[in-house]
């Protein structure tokens, strides 16, 4: 792989987990204006259709893939809305960054699900890992656990395997296919899925203020940018390399939350949150030695 290139790729994930952060924070004030989680999910994926497809015909490159890709792609794009919906009911029912905290398990999510399929090895830096990681999770969680929802956390776990399912089995499905036309595929089947779950459920609350509405397009507006990114991220340095990058999001969502929504955490809370993200940094070095070899003939 060109230094470059591997240059780009960490930009692109440090960038992408920044928006991430901006955009579940976003989400929260978009609820404070009458928005639902479903609202959200709903028109998530349009944006980042709407640009890839353009960024394709304006670069006079083809929009459809090969069928084996289109189609593993399609399954991502179904995957990534059930998580997606997932995590942003996990948002309205949990305190942002208690959600965000157990949503960001999912570099250990994906490991395990890489260890188990025989695609990488789970040794005992990543045991330590996840040790260190759930302890921290305990911190936080405990002193007030009897006060959290039980549903929403089992939301951001589910959110949590459901990303690590995209992360770990994407460039297997689409691995050598062009980014920009399997985000757009995966964009299009997640939009798709959730026009038919609107149709049959028959309504969309959206937002009644300008608080909703500005948390509404600005969290859409930083997930098409996140989204994007990652994907770029992950064809360029691989899934474990990019979640690496992401683990400080929690970090970021704990002061954007604080900040725009007024939400903040307990002392000992806020140490947990920091163990977590020291553990997921420890965890990750066990991918970050040696870059993968992986097809960038399209980026």
């Amino acid at each position: 792989m060109k230094q470059s290139h591997y240059n780009i790729g960490v930009i692109l994930a440090i960038g992408s987990a920044v928006c991430f952060a901006l955009s579940n924070t976003f989400a929260g004030l978009a609820y404070q204006g009458g928005a639902t989680p479903f609202t959200l999910s709903a028109s998530r994926f349009l944006l980042p259709a709407a640009l890839l497809l353009m960024v394709l015909l304006l670069q006079k490159q083809p929009i459809l893939m090969a069928w084996r890709h289109g189609l593993g792609a399609g399954i991502l794009g179904v995957v990534t809305i059930i998580y997606t919906l997932a995590l942003l009911t996990a948002i309205d029912r949990l305190p942002t960054t208690i959600a965000i905290l157990i949503f960001y398990l999912f570099p250990i999510f994906t490991g395990v699900i890489l260890a188990v399929t025989g695609w990488d090895a789970f040794g005992r830096t990543k045991i330590i890992g996840v040790l260190i990681a759930f302890l921290g999770l305990a911190l936080t969680l405990g002193v007030r656990f009897g006060e959290l929802d039980g549903l929403g956390m089992i939301l951001a776990a589910i959110a949590a395997a459901g990303l690590a399912t995209v992360s770990s089995v994407s460039s297997r499905l689409i691995g050598g296919a062009d980014p920009r036309q399997a985000t757009l595929y995966i964009s299009v089947a997640a939009s798709l899925t959730m026009m038919m779950v609107v149709a049959i459920r028959g309504k969309l609350e959206m937002p009644v203020d300008a608080t909703g509405w500005t948390g509404f397009w600005i969290s859409n507006l930083l997930y098409a940018a996140a989204m994007i990114g990652f994907f770029y991220a992950i064809a360029l340095i691989g899934a474990g390399a990019a979640t690496f990058f992401s683990n400080f999001e929690p970090l970021v969502v704990t002061i954007a939350s604080f900040l725009l929504l007024g939400q903040s955490l307990l002392p000992l809370q806020l140490v947990g949150v920091v163990v977590v993200v020291g553990a997921l940094i420890f965890y990750a070095q066990a991918d970050t030695g040696q870059p993968p070899e992986l097809d960038n003939e399209h980026l």
